[in-house]
């Protein structure tokens, strides 16, 4: 590499540097733009990258963690009661195959038999006075009973206001509670390349945060291409997450995370959320009929 070059990227790093250092120099915790802004709506859209510093002075790092403290108490868990009726075995059809049954005295199984699950999910507080969280609709499909878990341990019995299966969007409601009023951002603002953050319940472990980038946008094929025009991400999103809210770097819900693709049903890198502008539209619906 020429001497010239060398030193010109010596002094561009020393530039960054110095930048960053004065960054730290002031209000601990502060954000500190390093991309390019032409005004400042293009960093509420997600175009200009935040960098958020923790620490004060020369000591300071960059860290996700003052972008998500007073996102995260919004953001619940969800544990569903369903009861589901057991298709009709194929062989209990046969003539044959019941009479050998019967000739074993072997019982037979009822037809319409019923069948009872536990399954977790996750969901975003959207009114704290109202008490209304949202999250998705599969996550609640045939509930019988549906528990919403704050981060701080409490739980409340939730009932369903409604929901709507053509965005994958339902409305629940809890006693009102104290949580922060999250923002929705543009979804159609979105590109391939901004960073996200997912925020959910995998595996029905409790409140976990996985970051990633946009990797797609305008997704389709996905759930049987019933919903259509998803936004993909390589954020981590495993059982669990569905419902739980995709933020942007702004701090925004830019989504709500509702599939993957996994060889094993876990992640491989490729998940999927409902565009935000898509479910604000759905959950207005759902309120205004209530």
């Amino acid at each position: 590499m020429p001497m010239t070059a060398r030193c010109a990227r010596a002094l561009i790093a020393f530039a960054l540097i110095l930048g960053l250092a004065s960054g730290c120099a002031g209000t601990a915790l502060a954000p500190l733009d390093t991309g390019t802004r032409s005004d400042s709506a293009s960093a509420d859209r997600g175009g200009a990258l935040p960098a958020y510093l923790k620490g004060i002075g020369s000591k300071g790092y960059p860290s996700l963690a003052p972008l998500l403290r007073p996102i995260t108490p919004a953001v619940v868990n969800i544990s569903v009661d369903s009861e589901t009726r057991l298709e009709e075995h194929p062989f209990l059809r046969d003539p044959a195959f019941r009479r050998f049954l019967e000739r074993f005295d072997l019982p037979l199984p009822e037809s319409g038999q019923r069948q009872r699950t536990q399954s977790a999910g996750s969901g975003v507080i959207i009114d704290a006075k109202r008490g209304y969280v949202l999250t998705n609709a599969h996550v609640i499909r045939d509930a019988t009973e549906i528990t919403v878990t704050l981060k701080d341990r409490r739980s409340f019995r939730a009932t369903l206001i409604g929901s709507d299966a053509s965005a994958d969007t339902a409305v629940l409601k809890i006693p009102p509670v104290r949580a922060p009023a999250l923002r929705f951002g543009d979804s159609s603002a979105l590109e391939v390349g901004d960073f996200v953050v997912a925020i959910g319940n995998p595996f029905g472990i409790g409140q976990t945060v996985t970051s990633g980038i946009v990797s797609a946008v305008g997704r389709g094929g996905i759930a049987g291409d019933t919903l259509g025009g998803l936004i993909q991400t390589d954020a981590s999103i495993n059982p669990g997450n569905s419902g739980g809210p995709l933020v942007n770097l702004a701090g925004e819900v830019v989504g709500i995370n509702t599939a993957l693709i996994g060889p094993s049903g876990g992640n491989v890198g490729i998940g999927f959320s409902v565009p935000s502008n898509r479910v604000q539209r759905a959950m207005r619906r759902i309120i205004d009929q209530r």
